[in-house]
């Protein structure tokens, strides 16, 4: 990857990042609005209001995260692992919801943003684990080797 291809992929892991602070900030400090916004349902249950709140810190995780990766996209191949897969499941689980009743037509605004920032994470997956023969090296000792900090 040279320079030119560095600062886009940078780019687009700052603006990953961004997604996700516009996300988890709202859903962690108002979890019972971005509940009912999602869902058309109040979030009363202290519980659940807590349970909730952690799957938005998770978000705020991903945050920080996409950050990391954002200074250098070649070396941190683990992280953008991990969040196309949240990305994936989330995205489906939403559809999911949706499909079954459960979730108002905002979802799809996460799903669209998530299943971007996931083809775009793929395609960087895929310019970083090559090899230098062209092949790819999707093993984990890859993985691990390029996520060491």
């Amino acid at each position: 990857m040279d320079g030119t291809q560095r600062r886009l992929w940078s780019l687009v892991f700052v603006t990953a990042a961004l997604w996700n602070l516009a996300g988890g900030l709202p859903g962690y400090f108002a979890p019972s609005w971005v509940f009912h916004a999602l869902f058309d349902r109040a979030l009363s249950d202290p519980l659940l209001t807590s349970i909730y709140r952690g799957a938005w810190g998770t978000t705020f995780l991903y945050f920080v995260g996409y950050l990391i990766v954002a200074r250098n996209p070649e070396r941190h191949t683990g992280i953008v692992l991990l969040g196309t897969i949240g990305k994936v499941f989330f995205a489906i689980n939403l559809l999911s919801l949706y499909a079954n009743g459960l979730a108002t037509t905002l979802v799809f605004v996460v799903v669209v943003g998530d299943s971007v920032f996931s083809a775009l994470f793929v395609c960087t997956c895929s310019r970083c684990v090559r090899t230098e023969k062209g092949s790819f090296d999707l093993s984990l000792d890859h993985f691990a080797a390029r996520t060491e900090v």
